[in-house]
């Protein structure tokens, strides 16, 4: 379904328990809510999940292509307030972490519990800011199914393209279909976006950090990191997988975080 948050329109999908513990996925970048359909369809009893669209990305609105990682909390929060949520669980691979991580740090008094997934608390380097550009570029020149194709190597591992191809078809139709506005609108965020890695020790609720063991783009050391920061979080590698574990090794990825969301006390 489309609402409007913070004057924008999201599209939302919810499914499960209406009455149960309340989870919202986080997706990727330039990914939509559909990368999530693995955990989804598998979806245990007892939960509530509420999976949306980032601006720009998806069905969401790409409005001006003018996005930041603090506008993305920004409709996180509202959308929350909109479903009358108070506390969440949150789920968040990638991008999707970064934006749970800037959550916990701005507002802890929402949040029950949090997995992140193939994910970091570091800002950018000058690096990675300089290949954002690149990329920039590129899908403005190039448009987004060519974005799509070297985009693919860099979160895919190499054995998923024949292991997994309806997961690498998925993903490729979703960043071919997303506008080179929204992919580049959001490159720009994500080079800005601020460095929560200072906050992490400050985190109180039950935390799962969960990276592929092939993971280049957020690697298990980076996962590693987080996890020696955070108090009493709990930290799995999901063999097979690169960056997309979630969709590369679904069997592992669903069993260890619905064990987590199994233990996360009820409101």
């Amino acid at each position: 379904m489309d609402t409007i948050i913070n004057g924008r329109k999201l599209f939302v999908q919810e499914s499960g328990d209406p009455q149960g513990l309340p989870v919202v996925f986080l997706h990727g970048f330039p990914f939509s809510h559909a990368m999530w359909r693995p955990q989804l369809e598998a979806l245990p009893a007892g939960l509530r999940a509420v999976a949306y669209d980032l601006q720009g990305l998806g069905a969401s609105d790409p409005g001006d292509g003018q996005y930041t990682l603090e506008g993305h909390v920004d409709d996180l929060i509202g959308l929350l307030d909109w479903l009358s949520i108070a506390k969440v669980a949150v789920v968040g691979l990638s991008m999707g972490g970064y934006i749970a991580l800037r959550a916990l740090e701005r507002n802890p008094e929402r949040f029950l519990a949090a997995a992140l997934c193939d994910t970091r608390s570091e800002a950018d380097a000058d690096e990675a800011k300089l290949r954002r550009a690149a990329q920039v570029k590129e899908v403005k020149e190039k448009g987004s199914a060519h974005f799509a194709e070297g985009f693919l190597k860099a979160v895919f591992a190499p054995e998923s393209f024949e292991l997994r191809p309806e997961a690498v078809a998925l993903i490729r139709g979703i960043v071919a279909a997303t506008t080179p506005r929204g992919i580049a609108g959001t490159l720009i965020a994500l080079a800005a976006r601020s460095d929560t890695t200072a906050s992490l020790e400050k985190i109180r609720v039950p935390v799962l950090i969960l990276v592929g063991e092939k993971d280049q783009t957020t690697p298990p050391d980076a996962a590693r990191a987080m996890h020696k920061k955070i108090r009493g979080s709990r930290l799995e590698i999901i063999p097979g997988a690169a960056h997309l574990s979630n969709l590369e090794n679904p069997e592992a990825f669903n069993h260890r975080l619905f064990e987590f969301l199994g233990s996360v006390p009820r409101p």
